[in-house]
């Protein structure tokens, strides 16, 4: 049998070694769900996406994401860091625009380059998002180990999704943000009663004064206590940010700094704007290539 190629990735990275890790497998079309299962949790990362050929269909690349719990239909990172190893390593020359078939649909991923033609950074249009439904904030708090009063209840706690939802919390300060701490008991009894499985805080203060947010996010149903970095929840954030006029206005673009806490300091580039009926979204980040390797 022929060795599967595997990648090792920082997405949403300043530099190595920073931002959220990803594997990634190539040609893995003869690999069953256990086994694309089991080599996520081998791997440990937060997921390990699989290209399931060089080939393309229906004018895009098929690829599957797994956690190290479960198969997800969307998530941020590792479509950007999967559209990166498909660029440089199947393609292997610059090019505008690649698309992803993923289990949500497919998700076009543009570059932009710098003068040496090496990708500088990477945007995914995410799809418009949905607004379900509405959190009372008690029991979030409980949730987060914070007080009520913590939470910006100028705006709504609420399930959004563009293909993967999150109950998307504002916090009021870097402080707040900082302290929180999932109650796992409180946790799994608020999921079972939300479509959305994990959460994503956000405040409007950031550790760098060159970021506009700070971000947690916190995802044990996934195999996940917690995200270095989350494009899936940042286009969320975005619809949110539009959708109830955080900003009063009805477009941003915004650099998300998430994962500060855990040692991993990542960026998000954010742009949303509502556009008649819908809000666009588009989600940015750098990618690094650490390493290459061979399933043995």
């Amino acid at each position: 049998m022929k060795k599967l190629v595997f990648y090792i990735l920082d997405v949403f990275a300043h530099e190595r070694y920073t931002g959220n890790q990803l594997a990634v497998v190539r040609d893995a079309g003869a690999l069953s769900d256990l086994d694309m299962l089991n080599i996520a949790k081998e791997m440990n990362y937060s997921e390990t996406t699989f290209i399931i050929s060089g080939k393309q269909e229906d004018n895009g690349y098929d690829v599957r994401i797994f956690t190290p719990a479960r198969e997800v239909p969307f998530a941020g990172h590792p479509t950007l860091g999967t559209a990166s190893v498909i660029q440089r390593e199947i393609i292997r020359k610059p090019v505008k625009k690649i698309k992803l078939n993923l289990k949500s649909g497919q998700v076009p991923v543009a570059f932009k380059y710098d003068r040496d033609n090496i990708p500088s950074l990477l945007w995914m249009k995410q799809k418009d998002p949905e607004f379900l439904a509405t959190i009372e904030a008690s029991s979030v708090a409980e949730v987060l180990h914070i007080d009520r009063k913590d939470i910006d209840t100028r705006f709504p706690i609420q399930e959004v999704s563009t293909g993967l939802p999150f109950i998307i919390v504002p916090l009021k300060k870097l402080s707040d943000l900082k302290k929180a701490k999932v109650n796992l008991s409180r946790y799994h009894e608020l999921i079972k009663k939300t479509a959305a499985k994990a959460l994503f805080i956000f405040c409007p203060e950031s550790y760098s004064d060159d970021n506009d947010i700070n971000a947690r996010m916190f995802a044990d149903y996934f195999g996940i206590p917690e995200d270095p970095a989350t494009g899936s929840a940042g286009g969320c954030l975005g619809g949110y940010l539009v959708h109830h006029r955080y900003y009063e206005t009805e477009n941003v673009s915004l650099r998300v700094e998430q994962g500060y806490e855990i040692g991993r300091p990542s960026l998000i580039h954010v742009r949303a704007e509502k556009k008649e009926n819908h809000i666009e979204l588009n989600v940015g980040g750098k990618v690094v290539m650490i390493a290459r390797g061979e399933l043995l």
